[in-house]
């Protein structure tokens, strides 16, 4: 039986736009949904309402126009509840354009359109290739006790922890999905040890912030307010979306919306057979994304959270996906990649692809437009090999230090459209990375039969958690050694959050269940692992003192391109002269980084990835003098230093560690310096603390 409520009248209302729209006498409610032979609409005044306060059955030649179903309702207002229900199923379905959801994520709720005050908002004035961008998870970075915030695991949370990304340096935050997805879409063997999806890689409301991020019952509000406050300290916000399917799964999944509106329409489905479907993105369904109706809701979304979210850009979660055509075969010209690039409400917005997809379609360095930044998946692959000693890559990992001009020059792109990472959520921490070979997923109750095998890490001599001093101080280096050559090459580097604090996971590679402290931001690791945090900053601020690592075009080793008539780059091998890149046994990398501006003074780097100690050649520059300002095999603080606290370097020759990464800078012949190192280099092996 329904409660008496509210008075409402209702009227036929309009089409267009899509979900609750509030006006000044009542909300219009539209939804498309050309399967459906009947439509209701279920009020409710609260979320956890047991029954409605009015269930409205709409007439098909009233409130049906070109597929879409629609009602206006004089005397509702914003906070109503509301949900849809359709012939096909008695169970509640969600407005899929729903602004709000509740904390079940079943009911959408209206929400007043233009009141929240943005005091003057302006994203960061801040172009592309000055951007450090920082992955972080808006749940799991200050979950923690230690993180000492006032309301942890929400949006809010991460505003409280704002000083702490300004010290780090970075520009901006790449949040993992913030958009409401379902909490209880996981395995049989996660969910018979109580775990819950934790990343959010399960959407149900494409436009609505994820409700237990927030610390009251406003969720768009607080994730505005973080916004807002990012934007004051000069930080971007982008958004990790999942656009490529949603939690509804396959044929034996949950019904949410888009099952019942029109199955065959948003998902990918056999022909003739519409409970079959495709599944490209290995979560059972796949978003129809070229689809007319389906490109124009996706796009209006992005556009959305740009307009009344003010958010900054998007990565596209296996963004491959997004250029299959409605047969499900890869596109030339995909329309919604097209739609999306040439949109001017996105116009200024970053778009970053994840250019793969679970079924096979791997575009990095391929992917669709001109506007589109990729994540460097080869990047990724090769500095770990690299790094680790694999024999043969000296060539290899060039091309990707020096912007991945293999894949990018010859469509007209530039390195800035390269998103180089090491780590990222999905895979070992840098910490892990360092200390497993092999993934640690038991905990996730699927028998560690998920995650990859393949992670190209090496653990330095012991599996696991160790003891030993000098393993531990050789995982340290080699932290230190990925974080400096991600900062020293071409592109825009990407940082995973907890990485500048060595944060484990104990091996697991797939933390996407683990709700807890497997998955969250230890924050009291910022004191155990001070050294580790002070050196990523001071590489930050290396990186951003440098015009000649954030390059816009691509390096070319001519005279002339760098500043005072030198070549922007010059390759070194040991001695004197390029290395010899064909020598599958060369583990002993340097190059010489021309500044760019009159007031930069050149870099040069030197890189060691063997088990043996090395010796380089330094080149002697006319009228300036080299200054050490990191040495990674050197215990903090003495492993990294800004200019007023650097070593003169006396050269001719620098002695390398094992495993070692070198930067030196140049200024002018006389310039201040504390010390002098000795003729030969002084790179020190000892036990680090930090």
């Amino acid at each position: 039986m329904q409660r008496p409520g509210p008075r409402f009248v209702v009227r036929a209302g309009e089409p267009y736009p899509p979900g609750a729209t509030p006006g000044p006498s009542g909300v219009n409610f539209s939804v498309f949904g050309p399967d459906p032979v009947r439509m209701a609409l279920l009020l409710y005044e609260s979320a956890d309402d047991a029954a409605p306060i009015r269930t409205i059955e709409l007439e098909p030649g009233v409130h049906n126009t070109s597929s879409y179903w629609h009602v206006f309702v004089e005397g509702a207002e914003p906070g109503l509840h509301y949900a849809w229900r359709t012939d096909a199923s008695s169970a509640e379905i969600l407005d899929p354009w729903a602004r709000a959801v509740d904390g079940g994520c079943v009911r959408g709720r209206v929400v007043e359109t233009g009141a929240y005050d943005w005091e003057e908002d302006r994203p960061p004035d801040r172009a592309v290739d000055d951007c450090i961008i920082y992955e972080l998870h808006v749940g799991g970075f200050t979950r923690d006790d230690a993180s000492a915030v006032t309301h942890p695991g929400t949006f809010l949370g991460v505003v409280e922890k704002i000083p702490y990304l300004k010290s780090l340096g970075v520009t901006d935050v790449e949040l993992m999905p913030v958009a409401a997805f379902d909490a209880d879409d996981v395995p049989r063997g996660a969910a018979r040890l109580g775990l819950t999806n934790f990343w959010g890689y399960s959407p149900v409301g494409f436009y609505a912030p994820h409700p237990r991020y927030a610390a009251g019952d406003d969720a768009p509000a607080e994730f505005r307010d973080m916004v807002k406050a990012l934007h004051r300290a000069g930080i971007g916000v982008i958004l990790d979306v999942v656009l490529n399917h949603t939690a509804e799964g396959g044929a034996g999944g949950r019904v949410i919306h888009f099952k019942s509106l029109a199955a065959d329409v948003f998902y990918h489905v056999e022909p003739g057979h519409p409970a079959r479907y495709r599944d490209y993105s290995g979560c059972g369904n796949t978003v129809n994304c070229n689809h007319p109706v389906v490109a124009d809701f996706l796009v209006r979304c992005l556009e959305y959270w740009v307009e009344e979210m003010h958010v900054d850009g998007f990565r596209i979660d296996l963004a491959s996906v997004l250029s299959r055509g409605e047969d499900g075969r890869p596109m030339a010209h995909p329309p919604v990649l097209r739609m999306i690039e040439s949109s001017p409400v996105l116009r200024d917005a970053k778009l970053i692809a994840e250019p793969w997809d679970a079924a096979g379609l791997y575009q990095v360095g391929d992917y669709q437009g001109p506007r589109w930044m990729e994540w460097n998946g080869r990047y990724r692959d090769a500095i770990r090999r690299s790094l680790c000693g694999e024999p043969g890559m000296l060539s290899e990992l060039a091309t990707r230090i020096a912007g991945s001009s293999d894949l990018y020059l010859e469509t007209g792109k530039r390195p800035t459209h390269g998103v180089n990472f090491v780590t990222c959520h999905d895979g070992f921490t840098l910490w892990d990375l360092v200390s497993y070979e092999t993934k640690r997923n038991r905990a996730n109750g699927e028998n560690n039969r998920d995650g990859s095998d393949q992670n190209l890490g090496w653990n330095c001599g012991v599996e696991g958690p160790t003891d030993d001093a000098r393993v531990l101080a050789l995982r340290r280096r080699q932290a230190r050694n990925f974080v400096a050559v991600l900062l020293l090459s071409q592109g825009v580097p990407m940082l995973l959050a907890g990485d500048e604090v060595l944060r484990t996971q104990g091996g697991n590679n797939n933390a996407y269940c683990q709700d807890n402290p497997i998955g969250w931001f230890d924050w009291s690791r910022t004191e155990s692992n001070a050294g580790m945090l002070r050196f990523t900053r001071e590489m930050i601020a290396l990186r951003m003192r440098h015009r000649a690592l954030r390059r816009r075009e691509f390096l070319t080793g001519r005279p002339g391109t760098g500043r005072a008539g030198q070549a922007d780059i010059v390759w070194h091998g040991p001695e004197t002269g390029p290395p010899d890149w064909n020598d599958p046994g060369a583990r002993v990398l340097g190059f010489t980084l021309a500044g760019q501006v009159d007031d930069e003074g050149d870099l040069h780097v030197m890189l060691n990835m063997s088990d043996a100690a090395a010796a380089m050649t330094v080149p002697s520059l006319a009228g300036h003098a080299w200054f050490r300002a990191v040495d990674t095999a050197l215990a903090p603080p003495e492993d990294i230093a800004p200019p007023p606290n650097q070593t003169a370097f006396a050269g001719p020759r620098y002695a390398l560690a094992a495993h070692s990464v070198v930067v030196l800078e140049s200024r002018t012949a006389g310039q201040g310096a504390s010390r002098t190192m000795p003729a030969k280099g002084g790179s020190v092996t000892g036990i680090e603390n930090g």
